[in-house]
């Protein structure tokens, strides 16, 4: 605990600042491993640290380090994945892109504006890159479906020179309406196609949405932890909550296909049943009348936002 930028009020608070690693796969996505960050200025106050229960031997280590080591985890886990994704933090840190890199692990990181990028004799800034493409270069490609339509987005990519064995790019995103452009590097060991770039570069904002359900369904957030251990144990349950959720999700969309007219079993409508078993004061088939209400409804709202951006392509 200190004062430090967090990305959840976005400015510097008075706060616990934590790394998450999140799965996502087609039928599902959640958090599955967590590193609580230790400040520099905390870490090397071994009283302070001791008086936390912070373990002994605990060292610095920056968000891309926490970040390699729960990959890690995960590989030697044999957590299946196929992709790396992560913010500017982790896409603007050389040496986790090179370990990434030397562990054949494919990624589509972010990368800031200003980010350097080898071209032709020297390196230039992912944004001067992006105002020298001719109008051909740009494709307007979506990134997968969301609660109101298809992400459009205008995609452009480029070939980033490297004579080591792989094949990266540079994978620039302009939004159409304003103009606004994000920047992510690239890494395959094989040739892929720029559209299996632009839907790995969609999935990472399913991390969003774990935090949202972490946080709103589990209490991810709700704790007023100030040990090391505390912490550790509120986190790891509220995310084996948010698992169970998923997976419940998942096995429901797997064995019974969502009625006509409503959407399938969302992590949030199961949350709601579950709670409400806890209430006496309706019964069972008062409580799945409005959980069908509230699925029609929806349905009905997806479907007007899919027709009104059909329309307007």
């Amino acid at each position: 605990m200190q004062r430090q930028y967090t990305g959840t009020a976005g400015r510097i608070e008075n706060a616990q600042v934590a790394v998450y690693l999140s799965n996502a796969a087609p039928a599902g996505h959640a958090l599955i491993d967590r590193e609580l960050y230790l400040p520099r200025s905390r870490a090397d106050d071994p009283a302070r640290c001791q008086a936390a229960g912070v373990p002994a031997g605990t060292g610095f280590a920056t968000k891309p380090q926490l970040a390699r080591r729960m990959i890690e985890r995960a590989v030697t886990a044999r957590v299946p994945f196929a992709w790396a994704a992560g913010d500017e933090v982790y896409g603007d840190n050389g040496p986790l892109r090179g370990w990434l890199e030397d562990s054949q692990i494919r990624y589509v990181l972010a990368v800031a504006c200003d980010h350097r990028v080898p071209a032709g004799a020297g390196h230039l800034r992912a944004d001067k890159i992006a105002a020298s493409l001719p109008r051909r270069s740009w494709q307007r490609l979506s990134a997968g479906p969301g609660a109101r339509g298809h992400r459009y987005h205008d995609r452009a990519w480029i070939t980033i020179p490297d004579p080591r064995p792989g094949h990266r790019w540079l994978l620039i995103r302009r939004t159409p309406r304003t103009g606004e452009l994000a920047f992510c590097r690239c890494y395959a060991p094989q040739q892929v196609p720029l559209a299996t770039l632009v839907t790995v570069a969609g999935r990472r904002w399913t991390v969003e949405e774990n935090f949202q359900a972490g946080k709103g369904l589990a209490g991810l957030d709700e704790h007023q932890a100030r040990r090391w251990t505390s912490w550790y144990r509120w986190v790891t349950l509220a995310m084996l909550a948010a698992a169970f959720l998923t997976i419940a999700a998942a096995s429901e969309h797997a064995c019974t296909p969502a009625p006509a007219g409503q959407i399938p079993l969302t992590r949030n409508e199961i949350a709601h049943l579950l709670a409400s078993l806890t209430s006496p004061a309706r019964d069972a088939r008062h409580r799945m009348h409005w959980s069908r209400w509230r699925r029609r409804h929806q349905h009905r709202a997806r479907a007007c936002h899919y027709q009104r951006q059909s329309a307007r392509e």
